[in-house]
């Protein structure tokens, strides 16, 4: 067994038994960076551990009502997801390198892309992503390869923490980012076709939009591809089940966070990024694509295929470092959407949307509460403009255990009393009655 250096002195005593000093091993970090006299505790037995980890669950409210959303959502999760996933034959994220030993994975992802494309009605589809933001920052990245372009215009009806998060990804590759403003809680067709030119390489739009409100970005995807420009589509994966594919609006590559699919609302993930795209740019897609082949023998198998990484061919071409921890992700949503199949997910969103019809019909009976957008229509999300300020009115709803919805003024800041509400499948008839009588007494 190997001995393992547990204090400062210890750690001192094996760098003299080698002739060197803990202030050599740390020499290439400036001084002013180094961390002075850390206050660390000392370590915990495993009993202590666990009941210290017991008493801060303890604070938290596990049966608050949820109503919020703005882009990961509470749905319900059969049972099976977890028995399923939970098996010793699927329960890993690694990466299965060796087709004679992982028939079973790899069968599962070239399953969940299939899945992704009948969702999305595109042609082909990777073998997933680490989330919804960085898998629409894949997406630019790929049509600005596809294109050889170098602008880029994102609508600001999409969601403002993919916004940042493409920021910060491209600050510092010489791209022009365009952020248009949209109007009525949907993209803006006059910003956009102002900035529209023949150096665009995509245009980024978002269905439902951040906003909740359902649009037809057909005619967007008609006025890029005029001028050689992709059209890319961020999709909430449930509403799929009843509104118009992006692929039948004309996108050209598609992506969306799976986390609705199966996954629970965790403080941090797990989340699953998804993308789909048409058949011609599939060389120019980033991570992996698991495919079905037959052997010397004519018999069924299934590898990888099309492996993008800078591992598999010569760095500067490759696409993406995508590879490893998202394998269980898209197992999970593609376990969940084979318990629901066609007609449930149908279903499913379609008792999302009436819920959410309710709830805003109910809401509305509120003195002095409207609707942000009222001519757009939503799914099972929408903005309610409130009397006073929503940041209040959550901190209100907080302690009688709703957490009411998403102030927009965080990331929009003319939009103070400006509430996004949530409604899924999981509430009840009651829960939204009971939560528009709290919210009444509590502006």
């Amino acid at each position: 067994m190997p001995y393992i250096a547990n204090t400062a002195e210890q750690q001192e005593q094996m760098l003299r038994q080698i002739g060197r000093s803990m202030s050599e091993l740390f020499a290439d970090i400036p001084e002013n960076l180094r961390c002075k006299d850390l206050d660390i505790p000392p370590g915990l037995t495993e009993q202590e551990v666990c009941s210290r980890l017991a008493g801060l669950a303890a604070r938290n409210k596990p049966d608050m009502i949820s109503f919020l959303g703005g882009g990961f959502y509470d749905h319900f999760i059969p049972a099976a997801v977890d028995a399923i996933i939970s098996r010793s034959e699927f329960y890993t994220a690694y990466t299965p390198y060796q087709p004679e030993m992982s028939q079973g994975v790899l069968q599962a992802i070239y399953e969940y892309q299939s899945a992704i494309c009948r969702l999305t009605e595109m042609e082909a589809a990777n073998a997933s992503l680490y989330d919804g933001g960085t898998a629409l920052y894949e997406a630019i990245s790929m049509a600005l390869r596809i294109t050889g372009r170098r602008r880029v215009i994102v609508d600001d009806s999409v969601s403002p923490i993919y916004r940042t998060m493409i920021r910060s990804y491209t600050g510092n590759l010489g791209i022009e980012l365009v952020e248009t403003q949209s109007r009525a809680g949907l993209s803006d067709r006059d910003e956009i076709r102002k900035h529209l030119n023949d150096q665009t390489a995509a245009v980024a739009v978002q269905n439902p939009s951040f906003f909740g409100c359902l649009d037809d970005a057909s005619d967007i995807a008609e006025m890029a591809h005029k001028l050689g420009a992709l059209m890319i589509v961020s999709s909430y994966p449930i509403s799929l089940g009843l509104a118009k594919t992006p692929g039948a609006m004309g996108a050209d590559i598609v992506v969306g966070e799976g986390q609705s699919l199966g996954m629970p609302v965790n403080f941090g993930g797990p989340y699953l990024g998804f993308m789909a795209t048409r058949m011609q740019h599939v060389r120019k897609m980033p991570g992996r694509v698991a495919g079905r082949t037959v052997d010397g023998h004519g018999r069924q198998g299934f590898v990888l295929t099309l492996q993008a990484r800078e591992q598999h061919i010569r760095r500067e071409k490759a696409t993406s470092n995508i590879c490893t921890n998202e394998g269980l992700c898209a197992l999970t949503s593609l376990v969940y959407l084979s318990l629901l199949g066609k007609q449930g997910l149908m279903d499913l969103a379609r008792n999302c949307a009436e819920k959410a019809s309710y709830a805003g019909r109910r809401l509305l009976k509120i003195r002095d509460v409207r609707m942000r957008f009222p001519k757009q229509y939503f799914f099972n999300e929408f903005v309610l403009e409130l009397p006073v300020s929503a940041d209040r009115v959550i901190r209100r709803l907080l302690e009688k255990g709703f957490a009411a919805g998403f102030p927009l003024v965080r990331y929009y800041p003319q939009m103070e009393k400006s509430l996004l509400v949530a409604v899924t499948e999981k509430r009840t008839k009651q829960e939204i009655d009971l939560f528009a009588h709290v919210l009444e007494v509590s502006i």
